[in-house]
Parts: structure tokens; C-alpha cells; sequence
């Protein structure tokens, strides 16, 4: 413990062997949730979860032996139900590390260390084990959709299946603007909550591994592809706006698509749903919609003037930040669901996330081998953000 580096309480710096020793509950202490999280999100960066839980199950067999030299029946009790609740916390927050049937494994043994002194635990295991199970079970089913999704828009883009006639739009389907932006942002929490916050750290993760790691990394990380099923749920809405405007032919028609598409992007702010109104104002900043000079005379501008503001990129994207923090503000005093939803403006949290792991100024490891951990806590205050805003209903 000497070699770890403090600061108002929280780990600074520390040598990674110390970090994996301080996730492990004995008899006595239990790692505090946010560093379970903190370290479970980023430990990745230095190995694969298969071989952190590997050296967590060893330390786990190293508690259990050093009781049973004492016959301490109530310490190992306590280590039993803090050791289920680091079962419980890990199989929650990062289910998908456990698509890797190692990982499947290694939690059957601990589920069998655990029932080998304490058959009543019974039950609390079944509830992990069923709740990991449908997380995954989940996945697999979005993935299929996604997939199935992907299939038909290929086949429309090779004229394989018809498609949507010039005489309807958006607007025979969905009349009122307002609901579409319902319709959007339950599309947008849907895809939200199936990113897992591992997500945000398997780039950095290959581009700082050693290169004889870097197989055993690409094997497990290429399965995590929700960001970019996300990102391409964005570009494709971007293109709907533009496309439903663009298939009229007279100037009026054109007109009242704008409008329309403005009173959506209108409601999504109001919900806080950030992503689809940047999406939709991307579709109206489109070369292919803002040349239309003889339409855009008849749209009425004022409102839009006011939505473009929040996209303008000056200052860091300053005037979306300060809309996002309204919305926080009005998300922590909610007295009902509708208010506590924050769809972010993804794009932007992917930079901020880039950013950090990027930066030069604050390295994974320093010249000693030992853990940035000021770092770690940096990456995860902003996927704790996200962790909060995608299990909103």
C-alpha cells in the first residue's frame, strides 16, 4: 500500500498487480463500488477481462484457504456475500465481457466456490446467473435486428425490393410532429441502452496493448459493435430528413417537409433527445437541401435559426453543452420519467471519451509501470454519465 499514490481520498497512482489485490473482498474489506467500476471499465487497457477475472478467482482461493486455517465461520460468510456482490456488479455493468466462454466458466467455478460452504446462496446465484443470461440473450436478439435491418437496406439500395412510391412521405404515416419525436427518441434510448460502457474504451484498448496481447484483444473486442450500429442509426436518420424532402417535386411540398422535419427536431429538444435533433439538423444542412434557395424562401426560418445555434461547433460545441446541462438540471429535479431523459449528442461524447484516452498529457502507465488512475477516474466520470442516461425508461 505504500506504493499507492493518494489524492483526497481517491487512488492516484498505483502499480497494477496492487489495483487487481484491492478488487478482491476479504474477510474484512470491500472494494468501494465506484473504484469496481472504475477499474472493471478500464482495466482492459492493460489485460483482457478473461485474465483479470482469472488472477481475481486465485486471490478469491487465497481468502477462502487463509480462513479455513483459522475456522473463522463468520469472516467467511462476510467474504461469501461481498464476493457475490463483485459477481453482481461485474455480470450488470459489463454482461457482454462474459460473451467469452472462458469468462463462463471461471464464474461457474466461483459460483461453485461460493455453494461449496454456503448452499443457501443457491438462490442469489440463480438470480446473476439469469439476469447475465438475459442481458446476453438481449444482445443476441438486437444483433439479429440489426442484421436483419442491414439485409434490407442493402437489398433496397440494389433495387431488390421496391421501393417507397414519390407520392408518400413521412407525413401520411405520421401526421403530427410531435409524435415522431417520441417515436425517434424511443429508437434512440433503445439502441442507447444496448451500448455497453466497455465500448468506450476497446479502440484505445487495441491501439495500447503489447503486440503479443493483441490477437487474444481483436478476438474478443470485434464482437462489440453497438457504437458503430449507433453512429450508422445517426447518418442513416441524417439521410431520411434529407431524402423525405428532396422526393418533391413542387417548391410548397418541399417547403412543409422543412417545416415539418423543424417541428420534429423542436419536440426532440424539448425531451431532451439531443442525438435525433442533431441527426435532423444534419439532413437540413445537407449541400443537397441548403441549395434550394427558391424553397428555403418559403419556409418560415425563425425556428430553425434558433435549433442551428446548438449545432454550431465554436467553442467546443459551447451552446449544445450549456443546453445539456439545462437538461441535467431539469433531469435531477424530474418528477416524472419524460423529464429525466438525455439523449446525448453522441458524436460529441465519443470526442470527449477520444480525447481523454488520447491525451498525451495524462498516460495510461508512467515510466515506472505504475497505473494513472487520476486518469481511469477522468474516462469514467463521463461513461457514468452515459450509464445514467441510458436506463432511463
Amino acid at each position: 500500500y505504500k506504493e499507492i499514490t493518494y489524492k483526497d481520498g481517491m487512488i492516484e497512482v498505483a502499480p497494477l498487480p496492487l489495483l487487481i489485490y484491492r478488487l478482491v473482498p476479504t474477510s474484512t474489506y470491500y472494494p468501494d463500488k465506484s473504484y469496481i467500476f472504475a477499474f472493471l471499465l478500464n482495466s482492459r487497457v492493460f489485460l483482457t477481462p478473461h485474465q483479470l477475472f482469472q488472477q481475481v478467482c486465485e486471490a478469491c482461493k487465497q481468502q477462502e484457504s487463509l480462513l479455513d486455517k483459522q475456522n473463522i465461520v463468520s469472516g467467511l460468510l462476510f467474504l461469501l456475500i461481498l464476493l457475490l456482490l463483485l459477481l453482481l456488479l461485474w455480470t450488470d455493468n459489463f454482461a457482454y465481457d462474459f460473451r467469452d466462454e472462458r469468462m463462463i466458466i471461471l464464474l461457474k467455478e466461483m459460483n461453485s466456490l461460493i455453494l461449496k460452504h454456503h448452499l443457501h446462496f443457491k438462490k442469489e446465484i440463480t438470480i446473476i446467473t439469469q439476469n447475465l443470461y438475459s442481458k446476453l440473450q438481449a444482445l443476441h436478439k438486437y444483433e439479429d435486428l440489426l442484421d436483419k435491418i442491414n439485409m434490407e437496406v442493402s437489398s433496397r439500395t440494389n433495387n431488390l425490393l421496391p421501393t417507397v412510391s414519390l407520392s408518400t412521405d413521412i407525413t401520411e404515416t405520421c401526421p403530427n410532429p410531435l409524435f415522431l419525436g417520441h417515436q425517434l427518441t424511443h429508437i434512440e434510448l433503445e439502441r442507447l441502452s444496448m451500448i455497453g460502457p466497455e465500448e468506450f474504451i476497446q479502440d484505445h484498448a487495441l491501439r495500447s496493448v503489447r503486440s503479443d496481447w493483441l490477437l487474444l484483444f481483436r478476438r474478443f473486442l470485434k464482437k462489440l459493435t453497438n457504437i458503430d450500429s449507433y453512429v450508422h442509426w445517426y447518418n442513416r436518420l441524417s439521410y431520411f430528413v434529407a431524402t423525405e424532402i428532396c422526393m418533391h417535386l413542387k417548391k410548397k411540398n418541399r417547403a412543409r417537409m422543412i417545416e415539418y422535419f423543424v417541428d420534429v427536431a423542436k419536440e426532440c429538444i424539448n425531451i431532451g433527445n439531443f442525438n435525433s435533433l442533431m441527426a435532423i439538423l444534419g439532413g437540413l444542412n445537407m449541400p443537397a437541401i441548403q441549395r434550394l434557395k427558391k424553397t428555403w424562401a418559403k419556409v418560415n426560418k425563425e425556428k430553425f435559426e434558433i435549433l442551428e445555434r446548438l449545432s454550431n461547433p465554436c467553442g467546443n460545441f459551447n451552446s449544445y453543452r450549456s443546453s445539456l446541462k439545462a437538461a441535467l438540471w431539469r433531469s435531477e429535479g424530474a418528477s416524472d420519467d419524460r423529464e429525466r431523459i438525455i439523449v446525448p449528442f453522441f458524436s460529441v461524447m465519443l470526442k470527449d471519451i477520444y480525447m481523454l484516452n488520447e491525451n498525451k498529457d495524462l498516460p495510461d502507465r508512467f515510466s515506472n509501470g505504475h497505473v494513472n488512475f487520476k486518469k481511469i477516474w477522468e474516462v469514467t466520470k463521463v461513461v457514468n454519465e452515459f450509464m445514467a442516461w441510458k436506463q432511463v425508461e
